[in-house]
C-alpha cells in the first residue's frame, strides 16, 4: 500500500514538473499558435521548488508510514496478544518516526497558519477598499446635490 501511494505521489510530481516542457511533437498547419501568457508576478513563474520534492518525497510518506505503523500496532494489539509482549520495541520505533512527522506536521500548520493570516489581511484591506469607495460615492452625490441646490437658489434669487 506504502507503494501505490509513493508511486501516486511521484506521478503527480513528474506530471507537475513536466508541465513547463514543451512537446515534441508536429503540429498541423490549420492551428494557430497560441499566445504565450506572461506570468504576472514571480510567485506564477516558480513552478517546482526544492520544498515541493522534500514535502512530497519524504515528508508526506514519513507521517504516512508514522500514521500506518501506529494503526498498525494499535490493531494488532487489539487482535494478538504477542504483541502486547514486544510493546516496547513497538512503542520506540513509532517514537522514532514520530518526531520528524511531528515535526514536519506542525511546519505545515506554520505554513498554513501564515497562508490563512495573509489570507485575513488582504480581506480586510479589500473591505476597507469597498468602505473608502462607498463613501467616496456617498460623498460625490451630496456634492452633486448640494451643488444642484445652490444652482437652483440662485436661479430662484435671480427671479
Amino acid at each position: 500500500m506504502g507503494c501505490v501511494i509513493v508511486f501516486a505521489v511521484l506521478v503527480s510530481f513528474v506530471r507537475q514538473a513536466l508541465k513547463g516542457i514543451p512537446h515534441l511533437r508536429n503540429e498541423t498547419p490549420m492551428k494557430k499558435p497560441k499566445k504565450e501568457k506572461k506570468p504576472m508576478s514571480k510567485e506564477a513563474r516558480e513552478g517546482v521548488t526544492f520544498n515541493d520534492i522534500f514535502m512530497f518525497m519524504i515528508a508526506v510518506p514519513l507521517v504516512l508510514l508514522w500514521v500506518g505503523f501506529a494503526g498498525f500496532v494499535i490493531h494488532s494489539g487489539l487482535q494478538n496478544a504477542a504483541v502486547l509482549e514486544q510493546i516496547e520495541g513497538y512503542t520506540t520505533l513509532i517514537a522514532i518516526l514520530g518526531g520528524p512527522a511531528l515535526l514536519i506536521i506542525k511546519d505545515a500548520l506554520d505554513v498554513w497558519k501564515q497562508e490563512q493570516a495573509e489570507k485575513t489581511a488582504f480581506y480586510k484591506v479589500k473591505a476597507q477598499a469597498v468602505i473608502d469607495y462607498n463613501d467616496a460615492v456617498l460623498k460625490q452625490a451630496q456634492d452633486v446635490e448640494s451643488k444642484a441646490q445652490e444652482q437652483e437658489h440662485k436661479m430662484e434669487n435671480k427671479k
